[in-house]
């Protein structure tokens, strides 16, 4: 049985990886938990993954991988993405596949789509700013935001490494110029710098945020800033 912090975690990082389609950091498990320290957040996700409800994937600063929800949950989940209840019903899937996609493996249906790849971006240092279109690539359909136009970008860096986004990865964006606190952002730096970033506004100041201690958070004026999009998914290269 898990205590209601666990429950209060868990059910946390479930939702947050439904929308951003990767975990959320410690800070932000922190906050939603109205904890004082991470340490805290180290003790409750150990809870859990001793009872086999989260893994920690190796070699990925603090990324997490849901492994089963607790059966209320799972009603609740189910019930969310319309879903009849069914035997061995894994929680993690891809929203709208019928069969349990292999480890690592991204679920291609009939629902695919293709997107445009613009091209790489940093994770990390900033780079000049995508321009033009390399190629396709297909997504699932489930993975797209809702209405509104999608492109792909491949991940350059590691800035991102503690929000599971790893370099070569490719990551899925909504085009939109607002963001909200939180969301992870491609952010363009005086019109001509690109970067993939979480995104935080201070009074007249945007903050863009690494998920890597070894970058500097850093901190712009309103108008040097431009959010080109929000991260809605990921495809793990491995």
């Amino acid at each position: 049985m898990l205590t209601h912090k666990q429950l209060e975690l868990l059910d946390f990082i479930q939702k947050r990886m439904a929308r951003d389609g990767v975990p959320p950091s410690f800070d932000e498990m922190k906050d939603a938990l109205d904890l004082r320290s991470k340490s805290g957040i180290h003790r409750l996700i150990t809870a859990l993954e001793e009872r086999g409800f989260i893994r920690r994937l190796a070699h990925r600063a603090r990324a997490l991988e849901i492994v089963k929800l607790p059966e209320s949950m799972e009603r609740a989940v189910e019930a969310e993405r319309g879903l009849q209840t069914q035997p061995g019903f894994n929680p993690t899937v891809i929203p709208g596949s019928r069969i349990d996609p292999p480890r690592g493996a991204m679920e291609v249906s009939a629902a695919a789509l293709e997107i445009p790849m613009m091209g790489r971006i940093a994770a990390g240092v900033p780079i000049e700013a995508i321009a033009e279109v390399a190629h396709n690539v297909t997504v699932p359909g489930s993975m797209l935001a809702g209405r509104g136009e999608h492109y792909a970008l491949e991940i350059k860096g590691d800035s991102m490494i503690e929000a599971g986004i790893n370099d070569g990865d490719i990551v899925v964006i909504r085009s939109q110029s607002t963001a909200e606190n939180g969301d992870i952002v491609v952010a363009l730096i005086e019109d001509h710098e690109a970067t993939l970033k979480r995104y935080h506004r201070r009074g007249g100041m945007i903050a863009l945020e690494a998920a890597n201690p070894a970058y500097e958070t850093r901190l712009l004026r309103e108008d040097q800033v431009k959010v080109q999009g929000r991260l809605v998914g990921l495809i793990r290269s491995y």
